[in-house]
């Protein structure tokens, strides 16, 4: 029961960050999202900043759920490495591209949450790498980065549509 409580203070916690902001948001708007006493939201979050860090690791978690399966699935490398990227533009994308608040938790330099986005980021470095070492591909290390750095740009330009005509066009002058 204490689990299924925190998960609603959680899901109350993102539809309020979502609406507000990071500064704005209160426990006392995360109490009657949920509608429960702010007293009571602390009985499954320790504070504002704990119930942000918990969003955010939870929404990254569930990112790297998804770029595991995809670097370990019996595809074609391309659709591996297209998939493992997907996790990062889905992570920054639906239902968050229409708030624009969403970006305080997919920051890299987030006061809150920037630790929980660089360890997201370092993983799909890895995970990129590893699939890329098993292809047998030079420099596996660089090319996720150059990957990785491709799909940042996407994002920040808006153009996450893009992202697997990119990655095709990569893994092909990376492959040569």
């Amino acid at each position: 029961m204490a689990a299924e409580r925190t998960t609603d203070v959680l899901d109350a916690t993102l539809r309020c960050l979502l609406r507000y902001g990071v500064r704005r948001t209160t426990v006392d708007d995360i109490a009657a999202e949920v509608g429960i006493s702010r007293s009571a939201v602390y009985q499954y979050v320790r504070s504002k900043d704990d119930a942000v860090r918990g969003v955010a690791g939870r929404l990254h978690e569930q990112a790297v759920r998804h770029a595991r399966a995809a670097a370990v699935a019996d595809t074609p490398l391309a659709e591996r490495v297209y998939s493992i990227l997907s996790a990062k533009v889905e992570l920054a994308t639906e239902p968050f591209a229409e708030s624009p608040h969403a970006t305080e938790l997919f920051d890299e330099q987030a006061r809150l949450c920037g630790d929980i986005c660089r360890d997201f980021t370092a993983e799909l470095h890895s995970l990129l790498a590893s699939t890329l070492t098993a292809a047998d591909i030079d420099r596996p290390d660089d090319a996720a980065r150059i990957l990785l750095s491709a799909t940042i740009g996407l994002l920040s330009t808006g153009r996450p549509d893009l992202l697997r005509r990119a990655t095709d066009a990569l893994l092909e002058g990376i492959s040569q």
